[in-house]
Protein backbone atom coordinates (compact mmCIF):
# COMPACT_ATOMS: atom_id res chain seq x y z
CA UNK A 1 0.00 0.00 0.00
CA UNK A 2 1.38 3.19 -1.20
CA UNK A 3 1.12 6.71 1.08
CA UNK A 4 -1.91 8.13 -1.05
CA UNK A 5 -3.67 5.01 -0.52
CA UNK A 6 -2.59 4.28 2.17
CA UNK A 7 -4.12 8.37 3.32
CA UNK A 8 -7.29 7.08 1.31
CA UNK A 9 -8.00 3.89 3.11
CA UNK A 10 -7.83 5.63 6.85
CA UNK A 11 -9.86 8.99 5.37
CA UNK A 12 -12.81 5.55 4.43
CA UNK A 13 -12.39 4.90 8.48
CA UNK A 14 -12.08 7.81 9.83
CA UNK A 15 -15.46 9.12 7.59
CA UNK A 16 -17.81 6.37 7.90
CA UNK A 17 -16.44 5.90 11.71
CA UNK A 18 -15.55 2.45 11.05
CA UNK A 19 -14.35 1.75 14.74
CA UNK A 20 -13.59 -1.34 14.06
CA UNK A 21 -10.92 -1.36 10.89
CA UNK A 22 -8.06 0.71 10.56
CA UNK A 23 -6.04 1.68 7.20
CA UNK A 24 -4.08 -1.58 6.93
CA UNK A 25 -7.16 -3.88 7.19
CA UNK A 26 -8.75 -2.46 4.03
CA UNK A 27 -6.84 -4.08 1.14
CA UNK A 28 -6.27 -2.10 -1.62
CA UNK A 29 -8.37 -3.83 -4.09
CA UNK A 30 -10.94 -5.27 -1.89
CA UNK A 31 -14.49 -3.39 -3.26
CA UNK A 32 -15.91 -0.88 -1.52
CA UNK A 33 -19.25 -1.84 -1.63
CA UNK A 34 -21.78 -5.31 -1.68
CA UNK A 35 -19.47 -7.81 -0.13
CA UNK A 36 -16.23 -6.29 0.06
CA UNK A 37 -16.47 -3.56 2.74
CA UNK A 38 -20.30 -3.01 2.49
CA UNK A 39 -20.49 0.24 1.78
CA UNK A 40 -23.91 1.96 0.53
CA UNK A 41 -24.88 5.20 -1.35
CA UNK A 42 -24.98 6.83 1.85
CA UNK A 43 -21.61 6.36 2.71
CA UNK A 44 -20.63 7.16 -1.01
CA UNK A 45 -21.77 11.07 -0.59
CA UNK A 46 -19.83 11.42 2.28
CA UNK A 47 -16.77 10.07 1.00
CA UNK A 48 -16.97 11.73 -1.84
CA UNK A 49 -17.65 14.84 0.35
CA UNK A 50 -14.50 14.23 2.06
CA UNK A 51 -12.13 13.10 -0.70
CA UNK A 52 -13.65 17.05 -2.09
CA UNK A 53 -12.49 18.84 1.37
CA UNK A 54 -9.32 16.52 1.18
CA UNK A 55 -7.78 16.93 -1.82
CA UNK A 56 -9.21 20.13 -3.56
CA UNK A 57 -11.52 17.59 -6.27
CA UNK A 58 -15.15 17.71 -7.05
CA UNK A 59 -16.87 13.78 -8.01
CA UNK A 60 -20.21 14.32 -10.24
CA UNK A 61 -22.12 11.91 -8.28
CA UNK A 62 -24.31 11.47 -11.66
CA UNK A 63 -20.67 10.93 -13.47
CA UNK A 64 -20.95 7.16 -14.93
CA UNK A 65 -17.32 6.81 -14.19
CA UNK A 66 -17.78 7.53 -10.46
CA UNK A 67 -19.19 3.92 -9.63
CA UNK A 68 -15.62 2.87 -11.27
CA UNK A 69 -13.64 5.26 -8.96
CA UNK A 70 -15.72 4.07 -5.84
CA UNK A 71 -14.68 0.48 -6.92
CA UNK A 72 -11.49 -0.01 -4.17
CA UNK A 73 -9.01 2.08 -2.25
CA UNK A 74 -6.43 1.48 -5.35
CA UNK A 75 -9.23 2.75 -7.91
CA UNK A 76 -10.24 6.01 -5.85
CA UNK A 77 -5.97 6.69 -5.10
CA UNK A 78 -5.90 6.49 -9.30
CA UNK A 79 -8.48 8.87 -9.60
CA UNK A 80 -7.51 11.92 -7.03
CA UNK A 81 -3.53 11.21 -8.39
CA UNK A 82 -5.16 11.68 -11.74
CA UNK A 83 -7.58 15.03 -11.14
CA UNK A 84 -4.30 16.40 -8.98
CA UNK A 85 -1.95 15.94 -11.45
CA UNK A 86 -4.56 17.47 -14.10
CA UNK A 87 -4.70 20.45 -11.72
CA UNK A 88 -1.28 21.23 -11.15
CA UNK A 89 -0.93 21.39 -14.74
Amino acid sequence: MNDLERDIAQLIVDTLALEHLTADDIAVDQPLFGQGLGLDSVDALELALALQNRYGLRVAADSKSAREHFATVRSLALYVRAEVDACAS
